[in-house]
């Protein structure tokens, strides 16, 4: 009884892991494809910032799913417990890594308000600097998502910006680009002309944006924890029913 009890657990987790395994070739071969531009969908990708970043994210994610999938699949299969052991402990570090991040938004949720995102855009944004990482990702955030500072291009006035480029009431990144008007929409934008430029604040662009997700997100959440839940509890038990 116990044997047929292993047996069926072994194959369980077989099959579990097969369908990770297939998961991560997928997303790895779809970021790949991507990033070897069979028809000239890198330069898409490339112009929007938030595409690019998700390529290397669905990157990431299909190495970490086929790296698991063939670790579980192996292990069960082969009955070897040090791979099932392998398995077990990069699971539970992503376990703990996600209920870590969690607690850390948790306790750092006011620094998520945006007062806290203005007053650092104020002391902090330099313009059209490609050195300087804030900047660069104030600009990715603002092109990307059609939006002018925190709350409204209001933010940067007193700021650092406006120090650094007084003869600018915004920078370029809040500009409308015009393609009938070129770089006279840009300069106008820039002297503080509201028609050309974006007049939303990035936050509430942000928190639209993702609204749309945020069920399915949420969703998507809880069935992840509880397939590594499961895969832990396979995983254990078959090591400890392995003589």
């Amino acid at each position: 009884m116990e044997g047929d009890c292993l047996s069926c657990m072994k194959y369980l987790m077989f099959v579990f892991n097969f369908f990770i395994f297939l998961g991560g070739s997928f997303l790895l071969g779809v970021g790949v494809w991507v990033l070897v531009d069979p028809m000239g969908f890198r330069e898409i990708v490339a112009a929007n910032p938030l595409l690019f970043t998700g390529v290397y994210v669905i990157l990431a994610l299909g190495s970490m799913l086929f790296l698991l999938g063939f670790l579980g699949c192996c292990g069960a299969i082969r009955e070897n417990k040090c791979l099932l052991l392998f398995f077990f402990m990069l699971i539970l570090f992503i376990f703990l890594a996600e209920l870590a991040a969690a607690i850390l938004a948790f306790l750092f949720r006011e620094h998520l308000t945006r007062e806290y995102f203005t007053r650092e855009l104020k002391r902090h944004y330099q313009g059209h600097n490609n050195t300087d990482v804030f900047s660069t990702t104030w600009n990715a955030i603002m092109t990307t998502f059609d939006c002018c500072g925190v709350g409204g291009p209001e933010d940067f006035e007193e700021s650092l910006f406006r120090l650094l480029s007084p003869n600018k009431m915004v920078p370029e990144a809040c500009c409308q680009r015009n393609s009938y008007l070129g770089d006279l929409s840009v300069e106008q934008c820039v002297s503080g002309s509201v028609a050309f430029r974006h007049n939303k604040g990035c936050y509430s662009a942000m928190v639209d944006y993702f609204e749309t997700y945020i069920y399915a997100a949420g969703a998507l959440a809880i069935v992840v924890l509880t397939i590594e839940l499961f895969a832990m509890v396979f995983a254990m038990c078959l090591f400890r029913g392995i003589q």
